[in-house]
């Protein structure tokens, strides 16, 4: 389906036109209609479908259509980092192009100029406000932010946000919200959490899912099972074999990525690293070096995992397992965008395999094997699992002369000498209990004298 079967506003269509889309995703063919008629949404879908499109264009489009206020803030989109605030206000210029729309971006790790700037946009009335729950609470908590002609609210990554902790931002924000104002929530994933907020903040939704917790097709999914030692020995050959254009690594720790941007610029690869520690002027330039093909591998944490928008991305790997497993189909996420495909593979070393198990329960098939080099050994020969330690240990006793436990206190060989001290102390003990004690007389409350210094 074509946008211009959905959508009627002539300068949205021209946006479209001048942004290259044509094409509806499914999630934007499902959402949109039921967006543009009112009613409120609960959309599941997983990342890099499209999202963004499916509730900006309608907001776009009926704010076109006049009957809002021009000096109040009529519609809220909230968002888990500046990253993906940024680029949701991006979007948000490019659809809005050709029309008298406007939008400001609220988000933290900025300096006073800016905050100045985030409080002149809500208070003289923005059409469209991208923030993330803290910075927008921030500024609503000193008085002068009115979300009383709010007319639409938007929750993307609304899953990721609740990870966050910013359930009571959000409900706080929803609590400055008249009643009639229409809400849509996003999601890739559903968790009971997710559930609860609908419950607490839609209105007799509709309900969308997309493909929940699944990979794209259209994305080549392989696997290394590999010495941890041996990983960025690995990562290089990758590199070797196939010149490395934008090209995503992803670890879920900061000093892993700072150690392997280290490693592979000493190799004489194009890598920036991308984590929290950076400032976020440094963040921005990268991602804007990345994007222009300055750089041609972003070394980065989960970070960028979820709903930063980059074109093109060839490949995703996975320096080392995610924690959750649908933080796997966040992070191959990044490629395979909009009906292209990709490539995503994974390192996985002997901890790992149980974890790596997970995922491929979770999306429901055998992500294909790759083979090592042959200069590489095969994974984890120094971890060892539970049981095979176990069995080493007895193995050992038993050259010993021990058995797989301990010996209780009471079952070691007594002395003599020690019999006849515990036979004694017995005796003394039952002794003890037959006494009978007088109570004690009261102590004469001693004198308090005067410190050497007080006299």
């Amino acid at each position: 389906m074509t946008f211009d079967q959905l959508l009627y506003n002539d300068s949205v269509l021209d946006g479209l036109d001048a942004m290259n889309f044509r094409e509806c995703t499914p999630i934007q063919e499902k959402a949109i209609p039921i967006a543009l008629e009112g009613h409120d949404l609960l959309a599941v879908a997983q990342t890099g479908t499209g999202k963004t499109a499916a509730y900006l264009l309608p907001v776009i489009d009926l704010l076109a259509d006049g009957g809002y206020p021009d000096d109040a803030v009529n519609c809220i989109v909230m968002a888990p980092t500046r990253e993906l605030a940024m680029q949701i206000d991006q979007q948000m210029q490019g659809f809005a192009y050709f029309m008298p729309v406007t939008s400001t971006a609220i988000y933290g790790g900025t300096d006073g100029k800016t905050f100045d700037k985030q409080k002149q946009g809500l208070v003289k009335g923005a059409d469209v406000v991208i923030a993330t729950p803290g910075r927008l609470t921030a500024h609503l908590n000193m008085g002068y932010v009115d979300l009383s002609e709010v007319s639409f609210f938007i929750l993307d990554e609304a899953d990721r946000m609740l990870d966050m902790g910013f359930f009571d931002d959000i409900m706080q924000i929803y609590s400055a919200l008249p009643e009639d104002c229409q809400t849509l929530m996003f999601s890739a994933t559903m968790p009971p959490k997710i559930k609860k907020l609908a419950a607490k903040i839609l209105k007799n939704p509709k309900e969308v899912k997309i493909a929940v917790s699944k990979p794209a097709d259209n994305i080549d999914q392989s696997v290394y099972f590999v010495n941890e030692a041996r990983k960025t020995d690995l990562l290089a050959h990758v590199f070797s074999e196939i010149p490395p254009k934008r090209v995503i690594v992803f670890s879920s720790s900061k000093q892993k990525i700072k150690e392997l941007t280290r490693e592979m610029r000493k190799r004489k690869f194009n890598v920036a690293e991308m984590h929290s520690d950076l400032d976020q002027d440094v963040r921005e330039q990268t991602m804007l070096d990345f994007k222009a093909n300055r750089i041609d591998v972003l070394m980065a944490t989960d970070i960028v995992a979820r709903g930063i928008d980059i074109d093109d991305i060839s490949l995703v790997v996975n320096f080392d397992v995610p924690r959750d497993a649908e933080d796997y189909v966040h992070r191959i996420g990044r490629t395979a965008r909009a009906a292209n495909s990709g490539a995503a593979t994974t390192f996985v070393s002997g901890r790992d395999r149980q974890s790596f198990a997970r995922i491929e329960e979770l999306i429901e098939m055998t992500v294909p094997r790759r083979p090592l080099p042959e200069n590489m050994s095969e994974p984890e020969p120094e971890k060892e699992d539970s049981d095979r330690k176990n069995d080493r240990r007895s193995r050992s006793r038993a050259r010993n002369g021990r058995s797989n436990s301990r010996p209780r206190r009471s079952d070691k060989p007594v002395s003599q000498k020690t019999a006849g001290n515990l036979s004694k102390k017995n005796d003394s003990d039952a002794t003890a209990k037959k006494k009978t004690y007088k109570p004690r007389t009261a102590r004469k409350k001693p004198v308090n004298k005067p410190d050497d210094d007080q006299q």
